[in-house]
């Protein structure tokens, strides 16, 4: 049983907006995504699942340095195609 609805497209891309207004870490986006992600039982959409999945690996290191392996620019451009692909 879940204690939340599962989030809709509109939720995800909130998430990629708020990582580069810099309102959510990274890796609070990676801890929220992989909560949905590991839950077995519910049933995505392409694009949420693809969204999401993303979002999974956000935090993800480049090196010792404390790069991200994605940086904002990347992010930038999954913001853009999650709002180019969004049906309607």
């Amino acid at each position: 049983m879940h204690m939340t609805e599962q989030p809709d497209l509109d939720e995800i891309e909130e998430r990629f907006v708020a990582i580069l207004e810099g309102r959510l870490s990274r890796d609070e986006a990676d801890r929220w995504a992989m909560r949905w992600v590991a839950d077995g039982d519910l049933a995505w959409e392409a694009l949420e699942w693809w969204a999401l999945n993303l979002l999974a690996g956000i935090d993800l290191p480049a090196g010792p340095a404390g790069d991200y392996l994605h940086d904002d620019e990347q992010v930038r451009a999954w913001l853009q195609e999650l709002q180019q692909r969004r049906p309607g």
